[in-house]
């Protein structure tokens, strides 16, 4: 594992970089409901994060997680099918399967992981996973203009 390299201090991995930027300057992109409830977020750039990262890496980043979330929430065969063993089983197929609900969510983690390693630490940011915030918003941690970074965060 590499050490996530700061100019002010060293991390040894994300956690403890979020942990660090818990008290720091936080940005909230909110839910669009202009299509209903369905689980969408704005694309809109906050200008609190204009100097800090490129429009265009933050609306590509918002529109890949529109994307799973919709991927999500789409109706289809496999979500019939699963319903329907969930009542023949009292729901306890569960215990024993994945949902794709589930799936999509856990590959929206991964992709969360993934773009807070390569383009927002780097850049002295963070998103945390909309799930940890009851999918109300995306929320940007910022450590502020006292570190900047120096290397790409990588993880083993």
């Amino acid at each position: 594992m590499r050490l996530i390299s700061l100019q002010c201090q060293s991390f040894h991995n994300l956690q403890e970089l979020r942990h660090s930027a818990s008290l720091a300057n936080k940005v909230f992109i909110q839910r669009d409901y202009t299509d209903g409830t369905v689980c969408k977020f704005q694309t809109k750039f906050p200008s609190e994060l204009d100097s800090r990262i490129e429009r265009t890496l933050f609306e590509d980043t918002v529109k890949m997680l529109n994307n799973y979330y919709a991927e999500a929430e789409k109706i289809g065969g496999q979500s019939y099918i699963e319903g329907c063993l969930a009542c023949l089983t009292v729901y306890l197929v569960f215990l024993c399967i994945e949902t794709r609900y589930d799936k999509v969510l856990k590959k929206i983690s991964r992709y969360i992981q993934e773009q807070n390693e390569k383009v927002y630490a780097p850049r002295g940011l963070l998103i945390t996973d909309p799930i940890e915030r009851g999918m109300r918003v995306v929320s940007l941690q910022s450590l502020g203009s006292a570190c900047t970074s120096e290397t790409v965060v990588s993880t083993a």
